[in-house]
């Protein structure tokens, strides 16, 4: 058996889903996609910040020669999955963010294949990332036949569907490369359709700064409609992979990621009582516990006045003495988008003592705009 047939064995028996082999290259076709999305100020920001290390391992790892892709599947079977009984007002949280930090999961098993290639082979040098490294991964798991792209940008398995994690391995060794993965999406293009936000269009193209996932996490401020197009998303969102075919029979992922009680769907106005220290507790293990509680809080609000809820206006009016001035301006958002009588009358009220600027210029903005 090769090194690279024991390296596929080794990595099943640590339930590492899929694993692929692409040629470390420099990845010129895909510096033209990524430099036309910055020209179109499609590009998140999250990304590393240097498009060469995008587009060519060598700035990573000089003696780069293959490329290990790894994917873990995070589908979570129904019945796996506590809801909130007769829950009146929740939040929903992507599944990449259920169970175990999914960084914590895949560091794990990366480290440990990069120790038993080390054991099997000489000189092995390498570097490893899950998420946060320079390539762009998705690409990558794509060239080692992970999956294909789909029209919702996500890659696609045949057995898992889109609802995998990916991570790679750049290395000195030489193997033999996989094949690309020559399926494709149809023509139904329900992912395009069901986006609220228009972030998806035709020809694979993805404008990462309209995407409700980039929305929930962005510190800067969003704009009152997108806010409307949120629904009730605290983190992350699933719509464009709910929709997709590929994902209606799909194996089950790794138990890892099945949340504990209310972790993926918590209820909104306890959301917002939550302390450092509680929120802490409750969600630090997950992957949405590094956004903070703050962030968090300000999408609490943000589907609070999504939810037609007038009767929680009265719940939210405490708010607006929050110390964080971003939180007091958006719980004056939800308060005027969920009633606009009511809430101008509390809002005419808080005006008299509120002694910040920022949001009292905020507040009058409201009133132009909903008013």
């Amino acid at each position: 058996m090769n090194i690279k047939e024991k390296i596929k064995e080794y990595a099943a028996k640590i339930d590492i889903d899929l694993i692929g082999f692409t040629k470390a290259e420099n990845f010129t076709d895909l510096e033209e996609i990524l430099r036309e999305r910055e020209s179109r100020d499609f590009l998140s920001g999250f990304e590393e910040k240097n498009m060469e290390k995008r587009i060519n391992p060598y700035l990573t790892l000089e003696e780069a020669e293959t490329i290990i892709v790894i994917g873990i599947s995070y589908y979570v079977d129904a019945k796996d999955v506590e809801y909130i009984k007769n829950a009146e007002i929740y939040g929903n949280i992507s599944r990449s963010s259920w169970g175990r930090d999914y960084h914590s999961v895949l560091k794990e098993k990366m480290k440990n294949l990069s120790a038993y290639i080390e054991r099997e082979t000489k000189n092995f040098r390498f570097k490893y990332f899950v998420d946060t490294g320079p390539l762009v991964d998705r690409y990558l798991a794509y060239k080692a036949g992970i999956g294909w792209y789909g029209k919702n940008n996500c890659i696609i398995s045949k057995d898992y569907g889109s609802w995998i994690f990916i991570s790679y391995i750049i290395c000195n060794l030489k193997l033999e490369i996989d094949d690309i993965e020559r399926t494709s999406c149809q023509s139904c293009n329900k992912c395009i359709k069901g986006c609220p936000t228009g972030a998806l269009m035709e020809n694979y193209q993805y404008n990462s700064k309209l995407c409700i996932s980039y929305l929930t996490q962005t510190k800067e401020d969003i704009d009152y409609r997108l806010r409307e197009k949120m629904g009730n998303s605290l983190y992350g969102c699933d719509i464009c992979q709910l929709v997709c075919p590929y994902n209606l029979y799909v194996k089950s992922g790794q138990r890892d990621f099945i949340p504990h009680r209310d972790s993926h769907n918590p209820h909104l106005l306890e959301l917002l009582k939550l302390s450092n220290r509680e929120f802490k507790k409750k969600f630090g293990h997950t992957a949405l516990g590094w956004r903070g509680n703050k962030i968090i809080k300000r999408n609490a609000l943000i589907a609070l006045g999504n939810s037609r809820r007038k009767e929680v206006v009265k719940d939210l009016k405490e708010y607006l003495d929050n110390p964080s001035i971003m939180i007091k301006k958006y719980t004056a958002w939800a308060i005027i988008r969920l009633d606009k009588k009511r809430g101008k009358e509390i809002l005419d009220d808080h005006l008299k003592k509120e002694e910040e600027r920022e949001v009292i210029k905020e507040i009058k903005k409201l009133y132009k705009f909903y008013l």
